[in-house]
C-alpha cells in the first residue's frame, strides 16, 4: 500500500527537497518514492536517503531495465539503460541462429552465459525476450549473486558465485551460443571522476577495469573460444574510445570482431564470433565425398 500524495510530506515538498539535492528528474523520482513507501515515516526515510546521494534504484530496491523490474539491493551495481543495447544485440543473434534462414541451433534451447552479471539484469532480460533460453550467470560479488538469483530464478536460470568462468560447469565448454559480458571498463585513474552515486554506492569491482579499463575484458576474451560453440558469439560492452583496442583483443584471440553502436543510448558493443567449420557441399571429383573446411 503506497502513501497518498496528501501524506504529511506532500509531493511539492519532496520535489523541492530532491531538486535542491541535485536530482534532475525530481518530479518523476518523487512520484516513484511516494508510490513505493508503505508509511509516511518510510517515505521520509526514503527521501532522506535519496537526498543524501543514494542511487534512486537502491532506495526503491529495484531498477527498470528492458521493461522489467530488476531487484537491486544497496551496494549492488545498478543496470544502465545503455546496456539495453547489449541485450538487443544478443537477442538478435539468438533469433538469427534459431531461424530457418540462419544456421539452426543443434539444441532446442540457446545456451546463454552472462558473465559479470551483477544483478542479473542482462540475463533476465534475455530470458524474457526469447523463447527457451538455457541461462547461466556468474558474478564474483556475493551481494550481486543474491540479487541475480532473485531476478533469474523464475526463469530457471542458474547463478554462480566466482571469478568469471571458474565456477561454470565444465560441461558448458564448447556449447555456449551467446556469451554476454558487461565487464567493468572504467580505467582505474578515472574512477574518481565518476558521479558520486556510482563512486560511493556501487562496488569498485563492478567499475574498475584496470589501468586502461580492459583488464577484465582481456581475461574474458582470452578464454571465450574454449566456451563458445562453433559459430557462437561473445558480446562485450565497452566505450567508443576503447572499441578499437577491444576489437584487436577479440581478433587476437581467434574471434571474428565487429562493432555495434547506438547513438541513441550512447552504447558500444563489440561482438566476437567463433568461426564455424565450413562444409563444402561440392563433391570431391575423386572420391565423391563432402569436404569439411576448417578455418585457418
Amino acid at each position: 500500500m503506497s502513501v497518498s500524495p496528501s501524506s504529511p510530506c506532500p509531493r511539492s515538498v519532496i520535489v523541492t527537497r530532491l531538486r535542491a539535492a541535485g536530482c534532475v528528474f525530481a518530479e518523476d523520482e518523487a512520484r516513484l518514492l511516494i508510490s513505493a513507501a508503505q508509511t509516511p515515516a518510510d517515505l521520509a526515510a526514503m527521501v532522506d536517503r535519496r537526498a543524501a546521494g543514494m542511487p534512486l534504484e537502491h532506495v526503491l530496491g529495484w531498477a527498470e531495465f528492458c521493461g522489467l523490474r530488476i531487484a537491486v539491493d544497496p551496494g549492488v551495481f545498478v543496470p544502465r539503460r545503455r546496456t539495453e543495447f547489449l541485450v538487443r544485440q544478443a537477442a538478435a543473434l539468438v533469433r538469427l541462429a534459431a531461424s530457418p534462414a540462419g544456421q539452426a541451433l543443434a539444441r532446442p534451447r540457446a545456451v546463454v552465459v552472462d558473465l559479470c552479471c551483477g544483478s542479473g539484469a542482462v540475463g533476465a532480460a534475455l530470458v524474457a525476450a526469447l523463447d527457451g533460453v538455457e541461462l547461466y550467470a556468474v558474478d564474483i560479488d556475493p551481494a550481486a549473486v543474491r540479487c541475480a538469483r532473485r531476478n533469474v530464478a523464475a526463469a530457471g536460470g542458474q547463478v554462480y558465485e566466482g571469478d568469471l568462468y571458474e565456477p561454470l560447469p565444465a560441461t558448458l565448454r564448447g556449447r555456449v551460443d551467446v556469451l554476454v559480458a558487461n565487464v567493468p571498463y572504467v580505467p582505474t585513474e578515472e574512477i574518481g571522476l565518476l558521479p558520486p552515486e556510482a563512486r560511493l554506492h556501487e562496488p569498485r569491482v563492478a567499475l574498475d577495469g584496470g589501468a586502461d579499463g580492459l583488464d577484465v575484458l582481456r581475461r574474458v576474451t582470452a578464454a571465450a573460444p574454449l566456451w563458445l560453440a562453433p559459430g557462437g558469439h561473445l558480446l562485450v560492452e565497452t566505450s567508443e574510445r576503447q572499441a578499437p583496442q577491444t576489437v584487436e583483443t577479440v581478433a587476437r584471440n581467434g574471434l571474428i570482431p565487429r562493432v555495434a553502436r547506438s547513438d541513441e543510448l550512447n552504447a558500444t558493443v563489440v561482438i566476437g564470433t567463433r568461426p564455424a567449420p565450413r562444409v563444402d557441399r561440392a563433391a570431391s571429383p575423386v572420391h565423391g565425398h563432402e569436404h569439411l573446411l576448417l578455418p585457418s
